[in-house]
């Protein structure tokens, strides 16, 4: 057992101390000429993707050599612009915009459903409310509150209106919304209503402040223009007004089909400033995307309630409205970039050393599938205890001009 327990630590010893040794030797490349026309096509094609990849992609497309900031700071300013007739009313922004002007969401109603003249009182329960259908005054609690319905239950059993079936009585404001709630059509007119949507973005690390706004000589001539310029991304990259059918149909929507659901879109400003040029070529571009989920019926569509309250013969009333319409998220990004030498610098080292991969891809493949006889290995790895005093030629190898170990191993080598 002893003399077991003395050879572990005998070759535990051997082994830590080669380690330790050959930790401090020397490790060089060995340069080899190796005359394989599959190889050397292989070699030539992984460096050419790979400077193809750095050239074209890193430093032309990504701008691999500018210093850039993509965290700007941005103001958004949103005005609804139009109005309306809706049977014998006029509607102007304070009927249908919410807020009538605002920051960066702002929201236009397109179809209402009203319920008028609500008080507060005692009436039936709507019956698709769970547990509000009764047959007497036992099947309803006292003083049930029950989330998914209107009010507080009083403990009787009444008839449903004019309805021959009864349900539970509760307090709140009468009569409930689902049975006197009156439909009225959509505003279909809202298609032509304008959106006026201005935007200023500053990048602090560059100094650089621009808007959304063409600029003018005096400010008489900048009202005109925003009077009657619509955005247009060719002719008028500049205007800030967009029509809602405008923006309806670049978001791949039906307009008719908002204006019975309502909808949330984003309207996507996006800044990406190229600052080696002038700041004038800093433009901005626009985008627009759905955002509530469609295909999930219970999350879809976009509205809202509000109440308008009054006093009648002395009582509070109210009449409130479900309001179905659009609402608009503008969403900046921003992202400018400047020529800087430390990310050239780096981005130019980091494309030489890549190209070192080209060497270990085609040595693999040299060593695993084309040395068969171990010729190329028995070349490639060569291990020196000292400086030889005389030189020792070999009979595959020669010493070039500049001292490089050269191999020529074009023949001999079965491929």
């Amino acid at each position: 057992m002893s003399e077991a327990f003395h050879q572990f630590t005998m070759g535990l010893r051997d082994f830590i101390k080669d380690y330790f040794l050959s930790f401090w030797d020397y490790e060089t490349p060995k340069v080899m000429v190796v005359k394989n026309r599959t190889l050397g096509v292989i070699y030539r094609g992984v460096q050419f993707f790979v400077i193809t990849y750095f050239i074209w992609y890193v430093f032309i497309s990504q701008k691999a050599y500018q210093e850039s900031e993509t965290r700007p700071e941005s103001s958004v300013y949103t005005l609804m612009k139009g109005s309306a007739v809706h049977g014998d009313d006029i509607l102007d922004t304070v009927e249908y915009a919410r807020p009538s002007e605002g920051g960066d969401v702002i929201s236009t109603i397109l179809r209402r459903e009203v319920t008028y003249n609500q008080k507060q009182g005692t009436c039936a329960e709507h019956f698709e409310v769970p547990n509000a259908n009764c047959k007497t005054d036992s099947d309803c609690v006292q003083g049930e509150v029950d989330f998914d319905g209107h009010g507080r239950r009083t403990g009787r059993c009444v008839q449903y209106y004019n309805h021959t079936f009864k349900t539970c009585e509760i307090q709140t404001w009468c009569p409930i919304e689902e049975y006197a709630v009156v439909r009225e059509p959509a505003l279909v007119e809202a298609i032509n209503f304008t959106v006026f949507i201005r935007n200023s973005i500053h990048f602090p690390r560059f100094k650089v402040l621009r808007g959304n706004i063409k600029d003018a000589s005096n400010k008489r001539n900048m009202q005109k223009y925003l009077n009657k310029c619509q955005y247009d991304e060719e002719k008028e990259p500049y205007c800030p007004n967009f029509r809602l059918g405008f923006i309806a149909n670049q978001a791949r929507e039906n307009f008719t089909e908002l204006c019975r659901t309502g909808g949330v879109i984003g309207v996507f400003i996006n800044w990406k400033c190229n600052l080696d040029l002038d700041a004038s070529n800093c433009k901005p571009t626009y985008s627009f995307r759905r955002l509530d989920l469609r295909k999930d019926q219970a999350n879809s569509g976009y509205y809202y309630r509000f109440a308008k309250y009054y006093s009648k013969d002395g009582v509070q009333s109210r009449t409130l409205i479900k309001a179905f319409g659009i609402r608009l998220d503008v969403i900046v990004h921003g992202h400018a970039g400047k020529f800087s030498p430390i990310p050239t610098i780096i981005s130019t080292v980091t494309a030489m050393t890549s190209v070192g991969i080209c060497t270990i891809i085609c040595d693999w493949i040299m060593l695993t599938f084309i040395d068969k006889n171990e010729v190329y290995s028995d070349r490639k790895f060569d291990e020196v205890i000292k400086e030889p005093t005389v030189p020792i030629p070999t009979e595959l190898s020669y010493i070039n001009s500049f001292s490089s170990n050269l191999s020529d191993l074009s023949e001999g080598v079965p491929l």
